[in-house]
């Protein structure tokens, strides 16, 4: 959650190779219970990620929207501690890739539509507590908007939903999810613009295990904070931005360090 920053609903100008290049650094020391009480737990967890999504905008057009395909490799060191038990991992996290249709309303106004698939590819082990993958597919299908203005307000929305399939080594399946990132600024000048950006989770259905439902286990949470954007002339463009979680239930509690670089590779 929290990923995106500005510019997420809208496609790169020219058809296209172009590489997003994500960098996070998340620290919790808080668990969060159900009605949002402090769990009793001495309790630390660290992720440092660097995540590609490599798009290709193609020059095709379907149901009047530019057509493009997107994969997204994470790169994942994580550490957790709980209890006085400690345990880390790195490597590659789960893989996400999808399929996008991009729309220009206007100069300012654009919108893409998507739908993903998140792939088990990260590494897990039921009796670890530092897991780099979550062991089962997930769909999600994606709507972002975004509006641009380089001399004022701008503005970005990501909509997703995820429907969880099971984890087959623990029977466990985890509820579907609705979580939308945001962004809001204004253009100092035609390559600066300041704001703030976060977002907001819910779970929408109870998790199950072996069939039956897991009660009072839904996951909610959200953050805001201070967001950067620079434009280069070059066609190249840096977000940066920092976000403080509130409003946590049954999940961590934190704060995260965004950086995002969009570069184009090659242009059709």
């Amino acid at each position: 959650m929290g990923v995106e920053a500005h510019m997420m609903g809208a496609f790169p100008p020219e058809p296209g190779f172009y590489s997003l290049n994500y960098a996070q650094h998340y620290e919790a020391h808080r668990l969060r219970g159900n009605d949002g009480e402090r769990l009793p737990n001495d309790f630390r967890l660290r992720a440092d990620v660097f995540a590609s999504r490599f798009v290709w905008i193609t020059d095709k057009k379907l149901l009047g929207g530019r057509v493009g395909i997107h994969t997204l490799v994470p790169l994942v060191d994580l550490r957790v501690e709980l209890d006085g038990r400690s345990d880390s991992d790195k490597g590659i996290g789960d893989i996400t890739f999808g399929a996008l249709l991009g729309y220009d309303y206007s100069e300012r106004f654009h919108s893409i539509f998507a739908i993903d698939v998140i792939a088990p590819t990260g590494r897990y082990d039921e009796d670890k507590l530092a897991n780099i993958g979550r062991n089962y597919w997930a769909i999600e299908p994606v709507a972002a908007f975004t509006w641009v203005d380089p001399q004022g307000f701008n503005a970005d929305i990501k909509f997703m939903y995820d429907f969880n399939f099971e984890n087959d080594d623990t029977d466990y399946k985890s509820g579907q999810e609705f979580h939308f990132d945001f962004d809001a600024g204004w253009a100092v000048n035609e390559q600066w613009v300041l704001g703030v950006g976060g977002y907001a989770y819910w779970q929408t259905t109870d998790d199950r295990q072996h069939g039956d439902r897991v009660d009072d286990n839904k996951g909610r949470a959200m953050a805001i904070g201070p967001a950067l954007k620079y434009s280069s002339k070059d066609g190249w463009f840096m977000s940066l931005k920092w976000q403080k979680e509130y409003e946590v239930r049954n999940r961590p509690e934190g704060d995260a360090l965004w950086l995002k670089f969009t570069v184009p590779l090659m242009l059709l």
